[in-house]
């Protein structure tokens, strides 16, 4: 029954974010300067005629009151029917379905990394000297503000324009996807390994570490089975907003290395005024934001069941 209740509690929170999430883009994109009957004919250089934008408004019931098309467009979501891309002429889900393996595999290998960089960053901060420790500090805060943009740019003129060893663009292999995963990765450890700090120096100083090393067992091991274990919980519990945040930089890298994918086609489908894809895009990102934040709960749980329940 508690899981039970979890559950709804989780499924019905998910609803509401969605509606929040689905309503702030109808307001948002209804903002935008512009008719949106020119953008599904084809932009403003489109020269459609004024009957046609008239059929246009009539078919997609953009002339019809704002609470009516608010409704409308409610009753699509509700059906899983994001309709057709203005620009592209295709259903949204059939898009998404081609670009989304692509933008996923790049924020899934981009958070492991991060999650492992985190984790040397830590590790190598509990055995350097106070000077070391000091500038692995400023690298960790350094690394937390840089902005995509910056990073790639910099990384494609260190690897590629000078030293010649990676690609600038993403070329679909191993070596194309390297550059935008430490683009994503780098500031993401940075914040991570500042979270993980605090907590590791606490950890390896308390009762339980202390027992452990009585009992013979090495600073290393003590580190790894006890000190990381409880070090990573704050962390962990950021690794929704972490997911989330790869999502949102993806837009930028995908656009910087020419990769295909979800990021690349929000920001044409926002140049466009796109609304169905926008609409489609942004309540997926939506849903695997919560998707994620409910499993980090839950390995939340499986590691500190005690914590969790208080």
């Amino acid at each position: 029954m508690a899981y039970l209740g979890w559950a709804a509690r989780k499924i019905g929170g998910a609803l509401v974010v969605l509606w929040l999430v689905a309503t702030a883009i109808f307001i948002g994109i209804r903002m935008i300067p512009g008719d949106p009957a020119e953008a599904i004919m084809g932009g403003p250089g489109s020269q459609a005629s004024a009957e046609a934008l008239a059929a246009a408004r009539a078919e997609f019931g953009l002339d019809r009151p704002i609470g009516v098309q608010y409704l409308m467009y409610l009753g699509k979501l509700a059906q899983l029917d994001f309709g057709t891309s203005y620009s592209l002429k295709r259903p949204v889900t059939e898009v998404m379905g081609e670009v989304l393996p692509n933008t996923l595999w790049l924020a899934l290998v981009s958070l492991a990394a991060a999650w492992l960089l985190a984790l040397l960053f830590a590790a190598a901060s509990m055995r350097a000297s106070r000077l070391g420790s000091w500038l692995g500090s400023m690298f960790e805060i350094i690394a937390a503000a840089v902005p995509h943009f910056w990073l790639g740019s910099v990384l494609i003129m260190l690897f590629s324009s000078a030293l010649g060893w990676l690609p600038a663009v993403d070329n679909g292999t191993a070596a194309g996807l390297l550059l935008p995963v430490l683009t994503l990765a780098l500031p993401l450890a940075g914040f991570l390994t500042q979270l993980m700090r605090d907590s590791l120096a606490a950890a390896m100083g308390s009762q339980f570490a202390l027992a452990a090393r009585a009992r013979g067992e090495s600073r290393l091991m003590v580190f790894w089975r006890h000190g990381l274990r409880h070090a990573s919980l704050p962390a962990l519990n950021l690794t929704g907003w972490a997911f989330a945040s790869l999502l949102s930089g993806a837009v930028v890298v995908e656009a910087i290395f020419a990769r295909p994918g979800l990021g690349r086609s929000l920001l044409s489908a926002v140049l466009a005024r796109d609304i169905p894809m926008v609409t489609g895009i942004a309540l997926f990102s939506a849903l695997v934001y919560i998707l994620v934040m409910a499993v980090a709960e839950g390995i939340e749980k499986f590691i500190d069941p005690a914590g969790a329940g208080a």
